[in-house]
């Protein structure tokens, strides 16, 4: 599964090694399983792939979940994610248009993501591809431990 083989290169050193070493592909799909029958549009999921071969990356849209966030206008990059063998290919860049793309004609006029906060490569690929912070930041606990997070924003009307 890309989101499983992604976190546990993109977040080695960032994380606790422990929870990445215990993230089992197959036990986590129930849970993506579920989520997936949950998205209504405008949400979307947008796959990466080869012609016949498995997923490589995707990323993941929808109304923006921040609260007092305006859904109408603000949409949200919920995830990310590339395969590590097709990162520095184009293939993120391919990703990221599209999900602007979709964004725009989802008739959003503002984006947001989280980020790690430590996540200096997603950082720069964010801000390589027209991103900025805005000065938000939260911590979740979610995940059992602490991830501190920054918010990037962009107007799409650009786009």
């Amino acid at each position: 599964m890309v989101h499983v083989r992604t976190w546990q290169a993109a977040y080695a050193g960032l994380i606790p090694q422990d929870y990445l070493d215990s993230l089992d592909p197959a036990q986590r799909e129930p849970g993506w399983r579920q989520w997936l029958a949950g998205l209504r549009p405008p949400a979307a999921i947008l796959v990466q792939a080869e012609a016949g071969a498995p997923p490589v990356g995707f990323v993941a849209i929808q109304p923006s979940r921040d609260p007092g966030a305006d859904r109408a206008v603000t949409g949200e990059i919920t995830a990310i994610y590339l395969l590590p063998s097709h990162q520095g290919t184009g293939a993120g860049r391919e990703l990221m248009a599209a999900a602007t793309d979709h964004l725009v004609a989802a008739g959003f006029r503002r984006a947001t993501l989280w980020v790690l906060e430590t996540n200096t490569a997603a950082r720069r690929f964010y801000e390589a591809a027209g991103w900025a912070p805005d000065g938000a930041s939260k911590v979740d606990s979610s995940w059992g431990f602490p991830l501190d997070e920054v918010r990037y924003g962009r107007t799409l009307a650009e786009v």
